[in-house]
């Protein structure tokens, strides 16, 4: 049972899955003003009464930065407001990849994202597939890390009886073990070496590759020049069908153009935490996390366990 107690407001970042997600819920989106002064300048208003409301604003944060800004000022208006709750839905959480200092003189970025959205009034979030679970430490507020693979697994359960699963580097094996599992599949682990951001070069592939269908799962894909070097690599090796499920879609630069180009490659399919326009490569089909979003939230407003929706084999 939803109380009227419960709304739910977004911002200009997503709102097709903000709107999918109010009507998996059966409600309607909260009424807000986002303007823009002629600067630029973020100015937000919400349109009716939150006093004392459990609100939950839906808003990711890739790039351009206003999606950053929008969704801060969006949590201090709400906190001065003074709704009893508010939560940050952050489909996808930007600035993820910067989770270490990895190099002298950088900054942990994904930190003080954390400390920003803290600070601004969010009192939980609930995001989906974070480039690196440790994230979730960088909060002390509770946090909710829902995992794109139950999204996915209705479109991949009948891919294919020959499957294997490729995890595109070391650190992604535990989700790629989790796919493993779920679709009784193999396991292939591919070594790649970073010189430089947004470059990756294949060493070694770990696994057997030859007369195999495979799926390449992953929670980003950025300028695809990475994934389209895993899919050619792999193809050489001698695999037969290649597919993507990949959670949330940058697809920046020539992304489309490289997979488009890239004909080894079956299929990508990526959910709509990001907005894309999917009609740049039909190799690229959008599923929704619509509703694995509306019963985290319902859940979280009745204070019910959630654990449901994250649970990953830990195996």
């Amino acid at each position: 049972m939803i109380s009227t107690e419960f709304m739910i407001f977004s911002g200009s970042s997503n709102l097709p899955l903000a709107q999918k997600i109010a009507e998996k819920i059966g409600i309607d989106l909260g009424q807000i003003e986002l303007k823009r002064f002629s600067d630029g300048e973020i100015w937000v208003k919400y349109g009716e009464n939150i006093r004392g409301r459990d609100i939950f604003i839906i808003q990711s944060t890739n790039p351009p930065a206003e999606n950053i800004m929008e969704l801060l000022i969006m949590l201090d208006a709400a906190r001065r407001a003074s709704a009893k709750r508010v939560t940050a839905v952050i489909p996808y959480f930007g600035y993820s990849r910067q989770d270490r200092k990895d190099q002298p003189r950088v900054a942990i970025t994904a930190k003080l994202m954390a400390n920003l959205i803290t600070e601004a009034g969010a009192d939980r979030v609930i995001a989906m597939d974070l480039h690196a679970s440790q994230i979730q430490g960088f909060f002390d507020i509770p946090f909710d890390h829902l995992y794109g693979s139950s999204v996915f697994l209705n479109h991949l359960s009948g891919l294919s009886d020959n499957l294997s699963i490729v995890s595109p580097d070391v650190g992604g094996i535990k989700i790629a073990r989790a796919y493993a599992k779920m679709l009784n599949s193999s396991l292939i682990v591919i070594d790649k070496r970073r010189p430089k951001q947004n470059v990756a070069e294949v060493m070694n592939i770990i696994g057997e590759v030859q007369g195999r269908d495979i799926l390449i799962v992953d929670d980003l894909i950025d300028t695809a020049g990475t994934f389209v070097g895993a899919v050619n690599a792999l193809k050489a090796k001698g695999a037969n069908r290649i597919y993507g499920a990949i959670t949330h879609p940058l697809l920046s630069g020539k992304a489309f153009e490289r997979l488009r180009d890239c004909e080894a490659l079956e299929r990508l399919y990526v959910t709509d935490s990001i907005n894309i326009d999917s009609t740049q490569c039909e190799k690229v089909s959008v599923v929704s996390a619509a509703s694995l979003f509306a019963e985290a939230i319902i859940r979280t407003h009745n204070n019910e366990s959630i654990s449901s929706l994250f649970n990953i084999d830990k195996g």
